[in-house]
């Protein structure tokens, strides 16, 4: 049994009042934000690190949408605005597997900051999110941590968009927890620096890998057929190499993956290699373990790629993303729960707030968008039972296991990002209950704001 500890009660400072909180900046916090400012509403975003971004700039995940090929169909929205103000305000550049630009992870920190100071938003970086206030079974605001101390945040609607549903579990809202050991894994992201382009790119020319390469060693992926012949940037053989030679310990055999593009000042970018089974996105012990554990692992990977991949010999780390990438930790049971059956399937929702295409990714299966087929995103799966006032969007939103391999990547939490921004600001000017927002004045303000919603 645990030692515990009483703290005494204290008063802390309400430093704000807003109609509508997001806690949390990643691709669905930031849209989320967006959406219900140009909406209307007055809209504060709470942060924890020092940049919004979330994946794209904390983890370095600048693949925002190499999911899409020529005949994919997408929602557009705030997710394409993303892409198209990073492009032109210089942080993206053509994506190496796809028809879709990569997201430079430290310009798109710019990116963010101009679309939010745009739309009027109010952020309040550098606050961990430490508990929600509560009114029954309404939520009225949180406390945050920070060099502060604590401090109280009131809001009329809050968006949960941490990712771990953080908000929804602390304020009573039924949640589901994968189990550790079928967690999809985290990685550490790097990147790379003095990296001969030319030499590389002509390697790769000689030797093109495809998703059909992903099954390979430790994994076995399962595809629709039609991946297993197109090209993939890929990186396998250098590892099995560096196993038999003795430069990587037999045991890290899952060290494999994608890099993302190769520049002409020498930088390799997006290197996805470090996957970490095990690690418990919402256990900081779990969490520090692994984030050192991947860096190790990362070091041994780039003496593979300097022995064994032509223009790597004078390859060095450039940079690791600033925190590890988590997966996979809680959903919430929501008022519709998405299943394998939506995401195979082309689900189609009354209450759709955007589309997504047809791309799954995890659990051991790879199918992209190349046919046109898509789904719908349903906003009650962004609705915590139990809990009044308050939103969930991101990876967090309700579902099964195959469901969340489709609707954890980040365009598809942009897309549910948006529309539960919008709902927020649309259910104070109804003067109704999240529950009971009118869904055709949401749908009109989506389809308003540039997002395809059927």
């Amino acid at each position: 049994m645990r030692q515990t500890i009483t703290e005494p009660a204290r008063q802390v400072d309400v430093i704000h009042e807003t109609d509508v909180l997001v806690v949390g900046a990643g691709p669905a916090g930031l849209a989320a934000a967006l959406g219900a400012a140009r909406a209307g509403a007055q809209v504060s975003l709470v942060e924890r690190f020092g940049c919004m971004g979330g994946n794209i700039t904390v983890v370095g995940v600048e693949g925002f949408a190499w999911y899409r090929h020529e005949a994919t169909v997408e929602a557009g929205g705030i997710g394409r605005e993303y892409e198209e103000r990073a492009k032109a305000m210089g942080a993206a550049v053509p994506e190496s597997q796809s028809l879709s630009y990569e997201l430079d992870s430290e310009g798109f920190k710019l990116v963010a900051d101009a679309l939010i100071e745009e739309a009027g938003v109010h952020p309040m970086l550098h606050r961990q999110f430490a508990a929600p206030l509560m009114d029954g079974p309404r939520i009225t605001g949180i406390v945050t941590e920070s060099k502060a101390g604590r401090e109280a945040i009131l809001a009329r609607r809050v968006i949960d968009c941490t990712g771990d549903a953080d908000v929804a579990h602390r304020a009573g809202a039924p949640t589901r927890m994968t189990p550790r050991e079928e967690m999809q894994a985290a990685s550490v992201m790097f990147h790379l620096a003095g990296v001969d382009k030319r030499a590389f790119m002509e390697g790769v020319r000689r030797d093109p890998q495809t998703y059909g390469d992903w099954s390979s060693g430790e994994w076995q992926i399962e595809t629709s057929g039609k991946e297993d012949a197109m090209f993939s940037p890929y990186l396998g053989k250098p590892f099995e190499r560096a196993i038999r030679e003795g430069l990587i310990p037999a045991v890290l055999n899952t060290i494999a993956g994608t890099w993302g593009a190769a520049h002409d000042t020498g930088e390799l970018t997006y290197m996805n290699l470090i996957h970490l089974a095990g690690c418990d996105g919402t256990d900081p012990d779990s969490m520090t373990r692994f984030e050192i554990e991947g860096r190790r692992q990362a070091m041994l990977a780039i003496e593979a790629l300097r022995a064994y991949v032509p223009g790597c010999a004078g390859a060095r780390l450039r940079n690791f993303g600033m925190s590890i990438g988590i997966r996979d930790t809680r959903k919430i049971d929501a008022a519709y729960n998405m299943t394998v059956a939506d995401v195979r399937h082309e689900g189609r929702f009354e209450d759709s707030i955007g589309i997504y295409p047809e791309f799954i990714d995890g659990y051991g299966i790879l199918i992209l968008p190349t046919t046109g087929r898509y789904m719908q995103i349903p906003y009650r799966a962004m609705l915590p039972r139990g809990v009044e006032g308050l939103l969930v969007a991101g990876r967090a939103i309700g579902g099964d296991a195959i469901s969340h391999a489709a609707t954890r990547n980040m365009a598809c939490c942009a897309v549910a990002g948006q529309g539960a921004g919008i709902a927020a600001a649309l259910s104070l000017r109804q003067g109704r209950e999240l529950a009971e927002v009118e869904l055709g004045a949401v749908q009109s303000e989506l389809q308003r704001q540039g997002v395809r919603v059927f």
